[in-house]
């Protein structure tokens, strides 16, 4: 019997390799594999829903499914985390010294939605005082003019938040200073380039990053790995076998990491980076599963409910195909 063809959009992250490769196989499926930048992902699939299966953005995802017609089940894979507290740049002469500097000041995004920027406002309200109230938000492209929302926002009236010019970029604002502050997943290419008028907010991020997991126990989720509803309703079985796929492929990663025999990663360290990651966040420190992941994915709903994204908090398990949240026993 010849397998179910599905189109999988994609970055070509480490742990997707080996279902790239073959290494690791999806049971009755043949993945296509479409390998673009996530946003560009993002973009289609949210705009379009071209993929069969596809990395979507968590955010946008959580906002879809708020809107009373989701067109997307997600599987509890996450293609995409990291500690955000690197994203936060700020222009030096803005007398932004320490988070609650930026009460007041003029905030550029990307998009209002993006996850990046639901986790920072989250810690930021959470963890130093700073409501996304608190601020102006400035919204548009980061290097190119002409950016706007992938979805539409229904933001309360408190959440202060306007469009940059057509012809403005906020890489250019955050080096004038006509932004105090930028906060996004990539870098500005002022701050890449060493502008003498751009820093980040935290200098020794990961040692605020590692206290921020020490004190919560949260790795933020950026993308879920979603299936288009009317593919799902037709082939149920795909969601815990795709599953179980992703799982066998992040394995293959940590297996390759005990190799030390020559390094396959061009990081001198990459060892000891490993072990001091294992020391802080255990074995499986890039967990898939929902129980595993709970508390992050509570966390998230929540701050995009206080930001004003989502009208209603719903139950983690409402977010997932059932067959990815159990497993037979023998």
């Amino acid at each position: 019997m010849s397998k179910l063809q599905l189109s999988f959009g994609c970055w070509d992250y480490d742990r997707v390799q080996a279902l790239i490769n073959g290494t690791v196989e999806v049971e009755g499926i043949d993945l296509n594999f479409l390998k673009m930048p996530v946003e560009e992902t993002f973009w289609r699939m949210m705009r379009h829903q071209e993929f069969d299966v596809s990395e979507l953005s968590f955010s946008s995802f959580l906002i879809a499914n708020d809107r009373g017609n989701p067109k997307f089940t997600a599987i509890p894979v996450f293609m995409s985390r990291m500690f955000r507290h690197s994203g936060i740049y700020v222009n030096v002469n803005s007398g932004i010294r320490e988070p609650g500097d930026l009460k007041g000041k003029r905030i550029g995004i990307p998009e209002y939605q993006l996850s990046a920027c639901v986790w920072i406002r989250g810690f930021l309200q959470h963890d130093y005082g700073v409501a996304a109230s608190d601020v102006q938000w400035l919204t548009g492209g980061q290097e190119q003019p002409g950016r706007i929302e992938k979805v539409k926002l229904d933001l309360p009236p408190e959440i202060r938040i306007q469009p940059i010019g057509p012809e403005q970029t906020l890489n250019a604002m955050l080096e004038s200073g006509e932004i105090d502050a930028f906060i996004a997943p990539r870098a500005p290419s002022c701050f890449l380039n060493g502008s003498p008028n751009v820093q980040r907010l935290f200098a020794d991020y990961v040692a605020v990053e590692q206290e921020y997991f020490r004190n919560h126990g949260i790795f933020p989720i950026m993308h879920v790995v979603a299936i288009r509803n009317e593919v799902l309703e037709r082939h149920p079985w795909i969601a815990a076998n795709l599953y179980d796929a992703f799982v066998s492929a992040k394995q293959k990663v940590y297996d390759g990491f005990r190799q030390t025999a020559a390094l396959k990663v061009t990081l001198p360290w990459l060892v000891a980076e490993i072990e001091r990651t294992k020391a802080l966040m255990g074995e499986d420190f890039w967990p898939y599963g929902l129980e595993e992941n709970r508390k992050t994915l509570e966390a998230f709903v929540t701050y995009q409910y206080e930001q004003g994204l989502i009208k209603r908090r719903p139950e983690i398990e409402e977010l997932f195909a059932k067959s990815t949240l159990e497993k037979y026993t023998l």
